[in-house]
């Protein structure tokens, strides 16, 4: 939400001040960077989070990228894995809410770890 808001209210004249190139890429990195850690919590469940969280933060990072180089071609890049870790966060919503309502492995979401006892 806070990224349509940077990116929207100055469109819209409800923010003077669009963000600077350097600000939008520490604001992207960040995220980045965070999503990452995040992906380091996810090594404990299944393959399926483990995609969404890494492939997430590879996506903050690569639109860093166009954002402080503002070459066309890092968007493109930045937009095929924006697409594919869509659909690998569609893919891992569906298969978690089917195997639950099945009660069985209906779409494979990799190993789930157990806890250490």
């Amino acid at each position: 939400m806070s990224l349509v808001f940077l990116l929207v209210l100055p469109e819209i004249g409800w923010w003077r001040v669009k963000p600077s190139a350097p600000a939008m890429t520490s604001y992207l990195a960040m995220w980045g960077l965070f999503t990452f850690i995040m992906f380091i919590g996810t090594l404990k469940l299944n393959r399926a989070l483990q995609v969404v969280f890494l492939s997430l933060a590879i996506l903050f990072w690569l639109l860093a990228i166009a954002e402080i180089t503002g070459n066309g071609t890092w968007k493109i890049i930045a937009g095929i894995e924006g697409i594919f870790c869509g659909f690998s966060a569609i893919y891992t919503a569906l298969a978690q809410v089917l195997n639950e309502v099945y009660g069985k492995v209906v779409w494979p979401i990799g190993p789930v770890k157990k806890p250490v006892s």
